[in-house]
């Protein structure tokens, strides 16, 4: 007995804009990460420092208003919040430099989780069904780790996969606005 899940017209067509509309922003956003990688990234950049400078605010004027805290968690929240608000004015201030560092640090991250991953993979040895994968998947995690960590080359790589995935991802999103609601004869 196969399970059917039938909409009316209008929330077929919700769901096919919805679709559509991802699917094309996803296009657009890979496309521009293909030609204009760096700016992209900046935009990135920009749109994290103001999110920041957002929380920022929100932290102080939570230190600020608040009637319910008092003393040093006032004074923490207010702390944070100037923090926050002045990293994030220095990285739109300096947004090129920004971008650098935060590509570095994401490169880091990344390569440290792949190498625990790895690691981790190998402790499951003894619970895994396919010890060949296991294995497998934990020498290229680990691989992959040590490799972003060691070349900062791979960071842009990575990013350009991402343009790459979102073009991708982006035109089957389409193509599946396009058949989202069609009954199979």
């Amino acid at each position: 007995m196969s399970a059917t899940i039938s909409f009316d017209k209008s929330a077929v067509t919700a769901i096919r804009t919805a679709l559509g509309i991802g699917g094309v922003i996803s296009i657009i956003a890979g496309i521009v990460i293909l030609v204009w990688p760096g700016h992209a990234a900046e935009a990135v950049t920009a749109i994290i420092a103001i999110y920041v400078i957002v929380a920022g605010l929100v932290y102080a004027g939570l230190g600020v208003f608040s009637r319910t805290r008092q003393g040093w968690s006032r004074v923490g929240h207010i702390a944070l919040g100037v923090l926050f608000v002045i990293a994030g004015i220095i990285a739109l201030v300096n947004l090129a430099a920004a971008t650098v560092g935060l590509a570095v640090f994401i490169g880091v991250l990344i390569g440290i989780l792949w190498l625990i991953e790895g690691v981790v993979s190998l402790s499951t040895l003894g619970d895994s069904g396919s010890k060949g994968w296991t294995i497998f998947f934990a020498i290229i995690s680990i691989i992959a780790g040590v490799t972003l960590l060691f070349s900062p080359l791979y960071v842009a790589i990575l990013w350009l996969f991402v343009g790459v995935s979102l073009v991708v991802l982006g035109i089957f999103q389409v193509a599946r606005a396009f058949t989202f609601g069609k009954t199979v004869r």
